[in-house]
């Protein structure tokens, strides 16, 4: 039987709201959906770049505490309130994916705090990124 891991930020939002950043099922790693707060101190940049590029850190450090990377990611789901801000945050997002070539979805939607303009979600699975990576065209 594979025990599941919860993996905590310290994120306020996990304790009021119940959840984890990430939960490890055997080899899969499901990261919730990340906005760019700043844990640490729990501000955001009104900026949505800066607030994709801190997205994209804190989901890092939930990967890395699964014992994987983001070569490993399968599959990302972006969810923006504004559709204008998507194409400003692409080459982060590219500098990030580029060489992984995860199935992405992006969704325009509300989020649950008027400073948030980006959220990212990821599934991962450990190990897949260790192979070498075959384009189709």
């Amino acid at each position: 039987m594979t025990q599941r891991q919860a993996i905590l930020s310290g994120s306020v939002f996990e304790e009021r709201i119940g959840y984890a950043r990430a939960v490890v099922d055997g080899d899969w790693v499901h990261v919730s959906g990340t906005t760019g707060f700043d844990y640490a101190d729990m501000t955001i940049s009104e900026d949505v770049v800066e607030q994709a590029e801190q997205c994209l850190r804190n989901i890092g450090d939930a990967l890395e505490k699964a014992g994987c990377s983001f070569a490993d990611v399968v599959r990302v789901r972006y969810l923006l309130p504004e559709r204008e801000d998507f194409e400003p945050c692409w080459p982060v997002l590219r500098a990030c994916f580029g060489d992984v070539r995860p199935a992405a979805t992006m969704l325009v939607c509300g989020l649950a705090d008027p400073r948030m303009k980006i959220e990212i979600e990821v599934y991962a699975r450990r190990g897949s990124g260790d192979g070498a990576l075959s384009l189709i065209d």
